[in-house]
């Protein structure tokens, strides 16, 4: 079976659900999910410059009422229990939790300990990490010592 270790900072939709599933047409994969809830490793004042960047504005006025740190944990843990259900519903094996603290170094202990295959990173765009190489994709693969395939996630 094919694992692949998971990386998201919201829920999965069905889109995402379906795009993840079938990457890999019929082979079975297993899926461990890492759900990295909003907080310190996010910058407010980034996002509202991606959200600039991508014309949405109105997201960019509220990116400070976003909650952080305590208070987006229990949202994560929701979010994780519904995209775990998901990749379930679609006939993958699904384990997961939420990550809080240092996530590159969670994600390289969960790659060595489950012998990965792969690492997906589904995010939002993240313009101006991405063009300093300091986004979650860039940096693990200088860390992880498997692919590390970076997806856009959809929105509903």
């Amino acid at each position: 079976m094919f694992t692949s270790v998971l990386m998201i900072e919201k829920p999965l939709t069905a889109a995402d659900v379906e795009f993840v599933t079938t990457l890999h047409g019929e082979e079975a994969v297993s899926f461990v999910v890492l759900m990295q809830p909003r907080g310190d490793q996010a910058d407010v004042l980034l996002r509202a410059i991606d959200d600039v960047a991508l014309g949405e504005l109105e997201e960019a006025v509220h990116e400070g009422d976003e909650p952080e740190g305590e208070q987006a944990r229990l949202p994560a843990e929701k979010g994780l229990a519904v995209s775990l259900a998901a990749l379930r519903q679609a006939g993958s094996e699904a384990v997961g939790r939420v990550v809080e603290d240092h996530p590159l170094d969670v994600l390289k202990s969960v790659v060595e300990e489950t012998g990965a295959d792969e690492v997906i990173v589904l995010t939002a765009p993240h313009y101006v990490e991405e063009f300093f190489h300091r986004d979650w994709a860039s940096r693990a693969r200088h860390k992880v010592g498997v692919p590390v395939l970076k997806l856009f996630s959809h929105s509903e």
